[in-house]
């Protein structure tokens, strides 16, 4: 495409742009040939599993699904378990939650499963802090991970994996000084997919909030490493929405559990919709060249 038509391309779509969450135009203009496809992953997120709702059956019936598409790993973007949270959630209650996540999950035992923190997913009403399932370390633990955050590289790809919960969605001071030494240490054009629980920016957080609450320290961050490659996945609101800010792609994916696993409300579009998004799943498609296509995939289980 001459330089010409490209900047005339731009100035009609711009605004379509904004609206949609595309890719960049000039990187889709431009581009002439399909990259080669280096991965396939599933997103899961706000799995909230529970015996409630024949929630594990469905949830089993979902994997099954997903695994159809012939993945070749799975990343959980936190809110395995329906609520560990709260101040009346008893032991026995958080125990009972986990044994279901870690039966329901044994269908996928043959991929690796990468997860990140859901505020949902901490036990804090615990006796004291020393309980051993007091707060975040219980939940590293039973997911599987090896930190509360933590990174590791696929094909060419690097991916990280974040903890949103700090201060009501945000990363702490801890936390902010290893991404930006793990993005320094990143060569040049190196693709990233960067996984949270809360979205770090996104458009759907006019509804009902949830945003991080330092996007424009982690924005800025990423913008000076503009010389990578950036796409973003969370979960945590329910709903779905892709944005596009300095070249980074922000992929926000709907709830595996929909509305919890229940019917629904008066705001529901549909049964089990969290307001105007299904209950489902993403399967991601990352290409040599650092391009990605999200898509989602409502279940009706």
């Amino acid at each position: 495409m001459k330089r010409r038509d490209l900047l005339k391309y731009i100035g009609l779509t711009a605004g379509t742009v904004a609206l949609t969450g595309s890719t960049s135009i000039i990187s889709a203009a431009e581009k002439s040939t399909k990259s080669k496809r280096v991965l396939r992953i599933a997103h899961i997120t706000d799995v909230h599993i529970r015996p409630e709702e024949n929630a594990p059956e469905r949830f089993e019936k979902c994997l099954e699904e997903i695994k159809k598409h012939k993945v070749d790993f799975f990343l959980n973007g936190g809110d395995s378990i329906f609520a560990a949270d709260y101040d009346n959630i008893t032991r026995e209650r958080v125990n009972e939650l986990w044994k279901i996540w870690n039966d329901t999950t044994k269908g996928i035992n043959g991929f690796e499963l990468h997860s990140c923190l859901g505020n949902h997913d901490m036990w804090w009403a615990a006796p004291n802090k020393q309980d051993t399932m007091y707060g975040k370390n219980y939940v590293v633990k039973q997911l599987g991970i090896p930190n509360r955050y933590y990174s590791f590289d696929k094909k060419g790809w690097h991916f990280v994996i974040l903890d949103s919960n700090n201060g009501g969605g945000s990363l702490d001071d801890e936390q902010r000084l290893w991404l930006e030494k793990d993005l320094q240490s990143l060569p040049v054009g190196t693709p990233v997919v960067c996984m949270s629980h809360f979205p770090i920016l996104a458009v759907c957080t006019h509804v009902d909030g949830g945003n991080h609450t330092d996007s424009k320290y982690i924005s800025d961050l990423f913008y000076k490493h503009k010389d990578k490659k950036i796409t973003c996945l969370s979960g945590h609101i329910h709903l779905l929405d892709e944005a596009v800010y300095n070249n980074v792609q922000y992929y926000c994916n709907g709830a595996l559990s929909g509305f919890w696993w229940e019917p629904g409300d008066k705001d529901s579009a549909g049964k089990t919709y969290y307001k105007q998004t299904p209950p489902g799943y993403a399967v991601i498609d990352l290409f040599e060249d650092g391009s990605v296509t999200n898509q989602y995939y409502p279940h009706s289980f």
